[in-house]
């Protein structure tokens, strides 16, 4: 799709939103090959015919060369040509003149703490990982020192904080049970709490439930708060994606992307959580392949074997059905700001769970008790990262998918 065309669908959603009949357009963008039956579903359970609206918005950005010009077709058959009119005059409006941004740094106070200073990085993405190389798009790393900007947590509670924990699945979904799980959620639960976060717990969702919590979720009013955090305990898969890999699986044995997920919370979905962090932690694997390792020199004694009761979140990879998105396919939402996603392990490998809990959620947890009154969050992810990664006899090293622009640390007492 051309950029004018993005752009008058970006500049036009508050009228489609407002406007736009959904129900008659499902036929023909199926028909004409926009979007498959899936995807149609998808759309279709989104919510109220607002909600619908927005969502088919966003993804059709997604969807190649014809979308635009197909859709301005259906929009016209189906009686709404003053539609396709304004998104025509939308595509044709020049492009304002980008406005110069002050990159000075902000002198923060921190609960008046004497001030943090630390090395400051750009705001661009990157998958970090525990020596904090990016593998993606790269940090911009400036050299020198200056104060450092922190996210402000005022609000006691500081924000919701929803857990989602799949242990049990049905028979013909294929998935084990997720022994161990519980004891992810509890540990997690008491620390959020202590963390002065409003905790809810959810256990053994299908998809669609899964579905309906988040966006219960994203549809409150976080005027008032400063923070919001998704945590998921289940199986999990690859699936293909723009924005962020991974997917997740309800007991039902259907999968959720994660980029799905996140963008209910983005700034277009949830406007109370503008500017504000949100942060998601996925206990779940990002595919099904088993990592052993490399040799390396080291001082730290030798890892144990894992036992008997190891066990692993994966399931294999299901290439996506029908029409994909072509070559000049985008990311289909805004620049996903204040937004971080940590997962258990590297995507396309296993996450390993025991009777005891997962590598991940006891490490996570062991480090915030720790380190959550003294340390920023990325730095506590990357001790988690370097500890987990010195586990067992296959490995597995978590990261994270970094979109925050400031430092964040947790209120603690």
């Amino acid at each position: 799709m051309e950029e004018q065309q993005r752009r008058a669908l970006r500049r036009g959603r508050a009228r489609l939103v407002a406007g736009l009949r959904v129900e008659p357009l499902w036929d023909p963008l199926e028909r004409r090959g926009i979007f498959t039956r899936t995807m149609l579903e998808e759309l279709q359970s989104a919510g109220s015919r607002g909600d619908q609206a927005r969502q088919l918005i966003i993804d059709l950005e997604t969807r190649g060369k014809q979308a635009f010009p197909v859709f301005l077709s259906i929009l016209r058959d189906t009686g709404q040509a003053d539609l396709a009119d304004m998104l025509i005059q939308q595509c044709e409006s020049p492009l304002a003149p980008p406005q110069l941004l002050d990159l000075r740094p902000v002198e923060l106070e921190l609960r008046g703490e004497k001030q943090r200073k630390s090395q400051c990085f750009g705001q661009t993405a990157a998958w970090e990982v525990a020596a904090g190389i990016p593998l993606a798009m790269g940090n911009s790393l400036l050299t020198g020192t200056c104060p450092c900007q922190v996210y402000e947590l005022k609000a006691d509670p500081c924000g919701h904080c929803l857990i989602l924990n799949n242990v049990n699945f049905s028979r013909d979904s294929d998935l084990s049970t997720r022994v161990g799980s519980d004891i992810d959620c509890e540990k997690l639960e008491r620390r959020f709490k202590a963390l002065h976060f409003n905790v809810l717990a959810r256990r053994d969702l299908k998809a669609q439930e899964m579905v309906l919590e988040l966006q219960k979720l994203a549809r409150r009013d976080h005027s008032t708060l400063d923070c919001c955090i998704v945590v998921i305990l289940s199986h999990g898969c690859q699936t293909s994606h723009i924005q962020f890999p991974g997917g997740i699986y309800g007991t039902d044995g259907k999968p959720i992307p994660i980029e799905k997920i996140v963008n209910y919370f983005n700034g277009s979905n949830c406007p109370s959580l503008r500017g504000k962090p949100k942060l998601f932690f996925i206990q779940a694997c990002g595919g099904e392949e088993r990592d052993r390792g490399f040799l390396v020199d080291s001082n730290s004694p030798e890892d144990e074997a894992p036992g008997g009761s190891l066990a692993s979140d994966a399931t294999p990879f299901r290439a996506p059905s029908g029409n994909v998105d072509e070559p000049d396919a985008i990311a289909c939402l805004p620049t996903p700001s204040d937004i971080l996603v940590s997962y258990s392990t590297f995507p396309g490998f296993v996450s390993w769970r025991e009777a005891s809990g997962s590598w991940y959620v006891e490490t996570l947890d062991s480090v915030l008790e720790r380190y959550a009154r003294s340390e920023d969050l990325l730095n506590m992810l990357l001790r988690v990262a370097n500890a987990v990664s010195a586990k067992g006899r296959y490995k597995q090293i978590p990261g994270c998918f970094n979109f925050l622009r400031k430092k964040f640390f947790f209120m603690c007492d």
